[in-house]
């Protein structure tokens, strides 16, 4: 798969957000100088399935606090979630799922999907009565039984597109 560089992102933090050694993903990028990149620039990142192969992706509304998952472009399902507090909002932007982990234990409920930016994800919860609220450190929360379906549905690589 490929990442496009962002203002404000280094090498180390692509690095980091796709769960990916550094030393792999300069290997993978022959002639990139890992201190100098630029906005705009293509990243090659090894062992990612390419998302463009994916019929599937996810569109995340938190000021709805609704997850529609999309098959082809058309809506399969749509899911209740709860979404960051102010203090520690729902980031915004284009990620891809880069791991499930079954029963991660505490607050994740009984499913964890990274998210291909460090520290978040979409995960089950411990506490169904915050869903449809503002309520995470920024993660997306969902019913264990709805995180679970949707994890046995969708692949690694699949599109997430969060927006206001």
């Amino acid at each position: 798969m490929t990442h496009t560089v962002k203002p404000g992102e280094t090498l180390s933090q692509i690095a980091r957000d796709y769960r990916v050694p550094l030393q792999t993903i300069i290997l993978a990028n022959p002639g990139i100088n890992p201190d100098i990149i630029y906005v705009g620039q293509r990243i090659i990142i090894p062992g990612i399935p390419d998302p463009a192969s994916n019929p599937y992706q996810i569109d995340i509304s938190v000021n709805s606090r609704t997850l529609k998952l999309l098959r082809n472009g058309m809506l399969q399902k749509q899911f209740p979630i709860a979404v960051g507090k102010m203090v520690s909002a729902t980031p915004f932007g284009n990620f891809i799922i880069i791991n499930k982990a079954p029963n991660p234990g505490g607050p994740f409920g009984t499913m964890w999907m990274s998210l291909s930016k460090q520290h978040y994800g979409i995960h089950g919860t411990n506490n169904p009565s915050s869903i449809g609220k503002a309520v995470s450190k920024g993660c997306i929360r969902m019913y264990n039984r709805d995180v679970e379906e949707l994890a046995r549905t969708i692949p690694i690589g699949t599109p997430v597109y969060i927006h206001p």
